[in-house]
C-alpha cells in the first residue's frame, strides 16, 4: 500500500513520513515536496521523493501515480489554499486514489474561528466531489507557543487577549501519530475527527508552565484586543497581522478552541504530550534544528 504525503518537508508532514518509514516499506511512502532539497534527510531515509507544487496540477497527478491513499496537508499559503487543496483533490481523483484525509480546523464548518474559511470549503469540495475520505480536525500545535518561551524569557510576562480561554493543544508527534493510526487503519473513511489533547490548559497554566522551563517568575497578563492590536503596531507588525492575531486571541476567549474529545489519544493509544512537556521538547528541537 503506496501513502503520499503532501507537505512533507513541513513541520507535520517530516513527522507523519518518518512514521510511516518506521511502519511501512521505504518505497510505498511518496513524499510530495516543493522543493527536492529540503527533502534530502527524507530521501536518506528511504522515502520516494516526488516533486510536485500544490499550483501544479500535473506534476500532482503524476507524484500520485500508483498512490492508494493521500494525505493533503493544508497549504501554509493563507488565501490561496482553496484553489490548491482543489489540485490536490481532483490530481488525486485522476491518478485513481482510493482514500483522501484532510488536516483540518477544529468544527471548521460551523465555527467562528478565523482560520476555518479555508477549511470549510475544502471540506465541502471533499464531500461535493465524492472521493473517499477522512478529515482530521487538528486543534492547534503545542509548538506554536515557543515564540511565548522566548517573549517571557526577556519580560516575564506572556500577553495576550485571550482571557480565560483553554486550549486543547498537543503535540506536532501527537497529531502525527494519529494521523498515521488512520492512514494505516480500517473502517476511517467517512469520518470526521475532532483531535486535540486530553487537557485544556489556560494561559495561567501557560504562564507557570514556561516559568518551570525557563526558571524565572513568568505571569500571564490579559489585555483586550483592541489594546492588543496597537501594541503589536507599536512593536513593528502591519495591522493585517496584528489584527489577525487579535482575532485569534479572541477566539481563544470565545472557548473555540477548547473542546476535549479524547478522539486522539484514543487513535494513538496514549495520553497525548502534556503542556510543559510538549514545549520543552518543542523548545529544545527549535534550538538544534
Amino acid at each position: 500500500m503506496k501513502i503520499a504525503v503532501t507537505g512533507a518537508t513541513g513541520n507535520l508532514g517530516y513527522h507523519v513520513v518518518n512514521g510511516l518509514l518506521e511502519k511501512l516499506s521505504p518505497q510505498d511512502v511518496i513524499a510530495v515536496v516543493r522543493n527536492w532539497a529540503k527533502a534530502a534527510g527524507l530521501a536518506q531515509r528511504g522515502a520516494v521523493v516526488r516533486v510536485a507544487s500544490y499550483e501544479d496540477p500535473d506534476a500532482l497527478k503524476k507524484a500520485f501515480a500508483g498512490v492508494e491513499k493521500v494525505l493533503l496537508i493544508s497549504s501554509s499559503e493563507v488565501g490561496q489554499r482553496v484553489r490548491q487543496h482543489q489540485n490536490v483533490i481532483e490530481a488525486a481523483n485522476a491518478a485513481g486514489v482510493k482514500h483522501i484525509v484532510y488536516t483540518s480546523a477544529p468544527k471548521a464548518t460551523t465555527t467562528a474561528l478565523i482560520v476555518a474559511p479555508e477549511h470549510k470549503a475544502t471540506e465541502e469540495f471533499i464531500y461535493q466531489y465524492g472521493m473517499p475520505y477522512t478529515i482530521v480536525r487538528n486543534n492547534w500545535y503545542t509548538e506554536n507557543y515557543v515564540r511565548q518561551i522566548e517573549a517571557a524569557r526577556q519580560t516575564g510576562v506572556i500577553l495576550a487577549a485571550v482571557g480565560k480561554g483553554r486550549v486543547a493543544s498537543a503535540s506536532r508527534t501527537d497529531f502525527a501519530a494519529g494521523t498515521i493510526a488512520i492512514l494505516l487503519g480500517q473502517g476511517h473513511e467517512g469520518k470526521v475527527y475532532e483531535l486535540g489533547g486530553d487537557y485544556a490548559w489556560d494561559y495561567e497554566e501557560l504562564a507557570k508552565a514556561v516559568g518551570d522551563i525557563i526558571q524565572k517568575p513568568v505571569v500571564y497578563r490579559p489585555v483586550d484586543p483592541q489594546t492588543l492590536v496597537q501594541m503589536l503596531k507599536d512593536a513593528g507588525l502591519d495591522e493585517r497581522v496584528a489584527g489577525f492575531t487579535a482575532a485569534l486571541d479572541s477566539n481563544i476567549a470565545a472557548g473555540l478552541l477548547a473542546e476535549v474529545t479524547g478522539q486522539l489519544s484514543a487513535l494513538v493509544g496514549r495520553p497525548t504530550t502534556p503542556l510543559k512537556k510538549g514545549l520543552a521538547e518543542a523548545l529544545l528541537s527549535s534550538k538544534s534544528a
